[in-house]
């Protein structure tokens, strides 16, 4: 008979590989998402459920029915405006415990993290031993699997993160650059999950690679995987990096959950290696070290403008932000005699007044929403659309300024495409 599992953070870097590797061993997958919808739509053949951790009434009874086994992939990094440690590593397992119970599911692997210590001192690692401790005292029949650096094909969050510094400018930028990592490839780590469903209960385990390389080296690997010139590494002092984490945390606020935040530096300067140990029998075939994994899995065209990409895109956005919200107040500022001259020599006449007010508070808004998470999407292509829109209206009326020396007409059409830009890459898993 099929068993089914029920994967819990289906959508995400790790879940997203582990749904695909227990589908490749036979098993029925019940995958679980905050919001599935997007998820879905690229892995249609798994059996797809809502299910938020911060959710106190979420519906467990249902994705839990006929489930064999549970994998928890959840996990935040630090408290932001979409996400919730105290919800991820505390309150949702605690309901995901009692619902198995009362289910009758026993077969639980929850996947950890190295660094998941008390003594890393922050509200991450805390958390996560917090998780681990329920998980032990749960009486469930639990496997606890504590990766190290997870590299894959993928590139989000931290993956994200490390590539685009592999691939910066002239330098590859790094605070500290001696911290110890043993990356392990996501596959291998998903296979590993799935043997786990049948290890000896009780067991906790470091999982990591067997070639321990230092964040330099790992950088400096991975832009010649890259394909891109050597360059030296810039090792970036702590003055200057604390203010770069501070504006990350502050983002993380907003809804941006970047990687570049202090939780990342302080479990990085406490432990990212993990325990040297064997790798466990029950988890089938050792993982490849990392030159064997970036030697067997070239890098693409599609790699290239990711990693480079990573550090403009949130660029194009401040920089649309910017552009739009200037364009506003000068308007309503020392622009605006020239502005409502402009529309009244177009033909506009009593209404100019009204039109350049309300252009200008179309700018502040859009500029203001596109800084939003939710919203960027949208608000990149309302500044497309809106900038076509003065272009037709500008062009019927003052044609003869698409041969003006200063191209106010044709200035428009960057910003047009930057927005573009903006919108479609809007995509972060």
């Amino acid at each position: 008979m099929q068993r089914r599992v029920l994967i819990l953070g289906a959508g995400g870097f790790i879940g997203a590989q582990v749904a695909a590797a227990f589908d490749r061993a036979g098993w029925r997958v019940r995958a679980s998402a905050r919001r599935p919808a997007a998820s879905s739509l690229r892995a249609p053949g798994f059996e797809w459920v809502a299910l938020d951790f911060a959710d106190p009434g979420a519906e467990w009874a249902g994705a839990l029915a006929g489930v064999d086994a549970v994998i928890n992939c959840v996990g935040a990094l630090q408290d932001g405006a979409d996400d919730s440690l105290t919800a991820a590593h505390v309150d949702g397992p605690g309901r995901m415990i009692a619902a198995m119970h009362a289910a009758g599911v026993r077969r639980l692997v929850h996947v950890s993290a190295v660094g998941a210590d008390d003594a890393a001192d922050t509200d991450y690692a805390r958390t996560k031993v917090e998780t681990e401790r329920m998980v032990v005292a749960s009486g469930l029949q639990w496997v606890i699997l504590r990766p190290s650096l997870v590299i894959g094909r993928g590139a989000f969050g931290g993956t994200g993160l490390i590539r685009a510094l592999a691939a910066f400018p002239l330098v590859i930028p790094v605070v500290g650059g001696q911290q110890v990592f043993r990356p392990i490839f996501v596959e291998e780590l998903a296979q590993a999950i799935v043997a786990a469903t049948d290890a000896p209960a009780g067991l906790t385990a470091d999982l990591g690679g067997p070639q321990a390389v230092t964040q330099a080296e790992l950088l400096r690997k991975l832009r010649a995987w890259l394909g891109l010139r050597p360059a030296p590494v810039w090792r970036v002092p702590l003055t200057l990096a604390r203010p770069a984490l501070a504006v990350g945390d502050v983002l993380g606020r907003l809804g941006w959950a970047s990687p570049l935040r202090t939780t990342s530096l302080a479990q990085m300067a406490h432990d990212v290696a993990g325990r040297d140990a064997p790798w466990p029998a029950a988890f089938g075939a050792p993982p490849r070290g990392l030159d064997a994994v970036l030697r067997q899995n070239p890098a693409s065209v599609q790699d290239v403008h990711h990693a480079r990409l990573w550090f403009l895109r949130p660029v194009a956005i401040v920089t649309l932000s910017l552009f739009w919200i200037a364009s506003g107040l000068i308007t309503f500022g020392p622009g605006w005699q020239a502005s409502v001259a402009t529309l009244q020599a177009g033909g506009f006449g009593a209404l100019s007044p009204a039109i350049a007010g309300g252009g200008a508070v179309v700018d502040v808004l859009l500029g203001v929403a596109v800084l939003k998470r939710s919203w960027t999407s949208r608000a990149a292509v309302g500044m497309a659309l809106v900038s076509i829109g003065y272009l037709i209206a500008g062009t019927l009326s003052l044609p003869h300024l698409w041969l003006d020396p200063l191209g106010p007409w044709l200035k428009v059409l960057p910003g047009v495409m930057l927005a573009l830009y903006v919108a479609a890459t809007e995509a972060r898993r």
